[in-house]
């Protein structure tokens, strides 16, 4: 049964004493990451992580660690209240909301600087992307100390490097991915659809079609890269003013494909001001 409204905390203390509740309880624990602006997308993450553990608690943290100082941090969608109030009816029992001096106190000096996974694709264009990430994830995963800990695919490259860390580091929680929803036309939920023109809406699941174009080339025989080549120009003559990348990739290493192995489809592009990213299996 949901509470009628998760309970909030907004320090470490505080989220440790909530935790440390449920365990003498014998409960199991499972935490959803998200940096706030909740969609139906976050909702499916939060009914996913109810169903597997018996509380729920949901971080909503714009992480400044994750973002260049050029990037859009400060124009970011933050809509606690509206958050809060989504996740009550899906079984949240608490929401961390917590202020970046609370997350990165004076004198904070450590980060984790992933390689393997992290390495190429959205670091390319993003640098200091997964530092920001691996360093936030691992301050919440100490934190919370949760059995389970959900992410979704649509962030795929950022799922397997979150999968790396607690790999690499033997931290003792399972990481599970929650498939990508869609728009009924196909585009990928995300808090930074808001940013869309009404035109650059109607663009923007030309995307997710390209992908599944570029998919269906290489199952019949054409090779990943003039498939995804091919793929990119359809973006550019969609309207897409910059492609960053569309390329195929193993499945579970992100290394590039080799024969006989699963692979994923992995796009980012800029539509107006907005970069969209976007993911599918072949």
């Amino acid at each position: 049964m949901a509470r009628a409204k998760p309970e909030v905390v907004r320090t470490v203390a505080e989220l440790r004493h909530v935790v440390a509740d449920w365990r003498r309880d014998g409960r199991r624990v499972a935490l959803v990451p998200t940096m706030g602006a909740l969609h139906q997308g976050h909702v499916a993450l939060v009914r996913r992580a109810a169903s597997l553990a018996d509380r729920t608690i949901v971080s909503i943290f714009v992480n400044p660690a994750q973002f260049a100082p050029h990037e859009d941090f400060d124009r970011y969608p933050r809509t606690l209240e509206a958050d809060a109030a989504k996740l009550a009816p899906v079984a949240a029992d608490g929401a961390q909301m917590r202020s970046a001096a609370e997350m990165y106190p004076a004198g904070f000096a450590t980060r984790i600087v992933p390689g393997g996974a992290a390495e190429g694709l959205e670091s390319d264009f993003r640098p200091h992307f997964f530092a920001g990430v691996a360093t936030v994830c691992c301050k919440l995963f100490t934190q919370v100390a949760p059995d389970i800990a959900l992410f979704g695919e649509k962030d795929y490259q950022q799922l397997a490097v979150v999968r790396q860390l607690v790999r690499d580091l033997d931290l003792p929680l399972e990481i599970v991915g929650h498939p990508t929803r869609r728009e009924p036309d196909g585009l990928a939920l995300s808090s930074r659809n808001a940013y869309l023109t009404p035109n650059e809406r109607v663009i923007a699941p030309t995307m997710h079609r390209a992908l599944q174009t570029c998919a269906e080339a290489i199952r019949a025989g054409t090779l990943p890269l003039a498939a995804t080549r091919a793929s990119a120009k359809a973006l550019t003559h969609a309207g897409f003013t910059k492609v960053d990348y569309i390329e195929a990739r193993d499945a579970l290493t992100l290394e590039a494909p080799t024969a006989g192995r699963p692979i994923r489809l992995l796009a980012a592009a800029w539509l107006g001001k907005t970069r969209l990213i976007d993911n599918i299996g072949v």
